[in-house]
């Protein structure tokens, strides 16, 4: 075996153990119940303010098939993201916020339709600040602040046009 092949499986199986030891303990210490509760009703406020589907998920740790793949958390985030529908809205105006503790990095996906009026640039801003408040051990605030200013740019460019149904749910979900 080359030395680049045991470097990336050396590499690889690293970032496998770093992802088993990060437990649904750890994820439910982060993000107890109150929490996700909290995060529920902001989401819910939110959708009234404009046409989008807003989903949060918290994944603890990827899972092995996915990191034995080498799948990155861009790439996980996209999965996730067709998985649990979030591209079927009526107005192609889903987001997803998702959560990987065990790297913890943050990344925000988007449909079609807001991805053609808000930049790129805007939504890693908005993962920088959570990252960075995360760091701090200052998760609910951290979220409820992002999930605020999330709000107010969907309201900004897809205002609520009267009574609409609720396409997804808006609890948190913890993987």
């Amino acid at each position: 075996m080359s030395q680049s092949a045991t470097s990336t499986s050396g590499s690889r199986l690293a970032r496998i153990w770093h992802h088993w030891r990060s437990t649904a303990a750890k994820g439910r210490r982060a993000f107890p119940p109150e929490t996700l509760d909290a995060i529920g009703k902001a989401i819910t406020a939110g959708e009234q303010t404009h046409r989008s589907e807003l989903r949060l998920i918290v994944e603890h740790g990827m899972p092995f098939d996915a990191l034995w793949a080498g799948m990155g958390i861009r790439e996980r985030a996209i999965a996730l993201f067709a998985e649990y529908g979030i591209w079927d809205t009526e107005d192609n105006c889903g987001v997803l916020i998702y959560v990987n503790l065990a790297e913890h990095q943050i990344e925000i996906v988007t449909d079609r339709n807001v991805g053609r009026k808000i930049d790129n640039i805007v939504w890693k801003r908005l993962c920088a600040l959570m990252t960075q408040g995360f760091a701090q051990g200052q998760f609910h605030a951290a979220t409820l602040a992002a999930l605020e200013q999330v709000n107010a740019l969907l309201a900004e460019h897809f205002p609520a046009e009267g009574a609409r149904a609720n396409e997804l749910p808006d609890r948190p979900i913890m993987l």
